[in-house]
């Protein structure tokens, strides 16, 4: 029993979730609260993907599928995982998992031991962290700097590696900054990985539809040099709106990918059948909801930078992906997450403390564009009004 304790007192949670709880109490109140802080789109699940979802339910599809999941669905990952990045990858090495928390929960369970390092974006997803304690490996921050762009360095990511370095995760476009990284400093990191061949990645790229200002995706899947150790997380939630459904994929290097459908099995089993159904119309269905939603998030995101510089002792960089801002809020006054309270509670405003992402995210708050033009125009009318009348306590 005190081994269960101890591992389970190392866990963190995220703390978007716990925000969202108490941004929903205050509206209960009778509160008027515009969330700005949690990471979801704002765009229902399109149509036609919601019509196959009820198709497979309506023909019969209730029971188990197979673990690593329906052929169809992984099928159609290999296939859109060529059409986006040219690059050749067989269905049986795609996972189907419930998620995409489930590939890093799988990925870090892998490596993650007493004695190993493990590498992770620091600001970023809170659940890197959380997993690499639990499992009782040391985890080693990468350090994502603002005067970076966001974009991991490839020479100061090298510079941390170790003879114990067994597992790096990369992120990119970012959550929570928006970072992306461009496909130079991406080929240095991969050259400089050839010196490593003990170090497997983690390339979480859930985000790597979502890009602007002329920027490319470029994935971790395109270097042949590391896909014999290279995992690949993507899924549909937030491509394609479906954070509700549970529905993601990975990609896995033969050694690693039975060891992947042993933990599903002991885990989850497998996804929702009709869940992964609707996967199959989302990848091969028309891509018009994806572009029209990025457009969308593209002119929010201009709002949003060009708001928050407008803000007393706020500055904010252009984010190049995903569908967050991560502004600099130091010259406030305010501690980042005193601050992120006082506008939820004050102003009416849920974002996000920037030490929720890690301890480099101090000086910083997270705000999520995935809400509508109006709510955000407001939300940035009240921020200026609360620092323009709160000083820090």
């Amino acid at each position: 029993m005190t081994a269960i304790v101890s591992a389970f007192s190392r866990i963190g949670e995220e703390n978007a979730f716990a925000v969202l709880a108490r941004a929903t109490e205050l509206e209960r109140q009778g509160r008027d609260i515009i969330n700005l802080g949690i990471g979801q789109p704002d765009f229902p699940t399109p149509a036609h993907i919601v019509e196959a979802g009820i198709k497979a339910l309506c023909d019969g599809h209730h029971g188990y599928t197979p673990a690593t999941g329906i052929l169809p669905l992984r099928e159609a990952v290999a296939a859109d995982l060529h059409r986006r990045f040219a690059v050749e990858v067989s269905p049986d090495s795609v996972m189907i998992v419930p998620g995409g928390k489930v590939t890093m929960f799988m990925a870090i369970l892998m490596f993650g031991e007493p004695g190993a390092e493990i590498l992770y974006p620091d600001p970023g997803f809170p659940i890197y962290r959380s997993m690499i304690e639990f499992t009782g490996a040391t985890p080693v921050p990468v350090p994502i700097r603002e005067s970076n762009g966001f974009a991991f360095s490839a020479a100061e990511t090298l510079s941390l590696i170790t003879p114990r370095t067994r597992l790096l995760i990369l992120n990119s476009p970012a959550n929570p900054t928006g970072g992306v990284t461009p496909k130079a400093e991406i080929d240095a990191l991969v050259a400089g990985l050839g010196a490593h061949p003990q170090v497997a990645i983690l390339s979480d790229e859930i985000y790597g539809t979502m890009t602007y200002d002329g920027e490319t995706h470029v994935s971790l899947l395109s270097y042949p040099e590391i896909r014999d150790r290279l995992i690949y997380l993507d899924g549909a939630s937030k491509t394609y709106a479906m954070t509700g459904w549970r529905l993601g994929w990975s990609v896995w290097p033969k050694p690693l990918y039975d060891a992947a459908r042993k933990l599903a099995v002991n885990s989850h089993s497998c996804v929702n059948a009709a869940t992964q159904w609707a996967g199959v119309e989302a990848l091969q269905g028309s891509q018009d909801c994806v572009r029209q939603m990025v457009e969308v998030f593209d002119r929010r995101r201009k709002l949003v930078v060009e708001g928050l510089n407008g803000l007393l002792g706020v500055s904010c960089i252009t984010p190049k992906g995903a569908f967050y801002a991560f502004p600099n809020v130091t010259d406030t006054g305010w501690k980042a997450k005193p601050l992120a309270s006082a506008l939820l509670e004050e102003a009416g405003v849920a974002v996000i403390g920037g030490p929720d992402f890690g301890i480099h995210g101090e000086g910083y708050i997270r705000l999520s564009y995935a809400n509508s033009e109006e709510n955000i125009a407001r939300a940035l009318e009240r921020m200026g009004e609360f620092l323009s009348r709160r000083k820090a306590a």
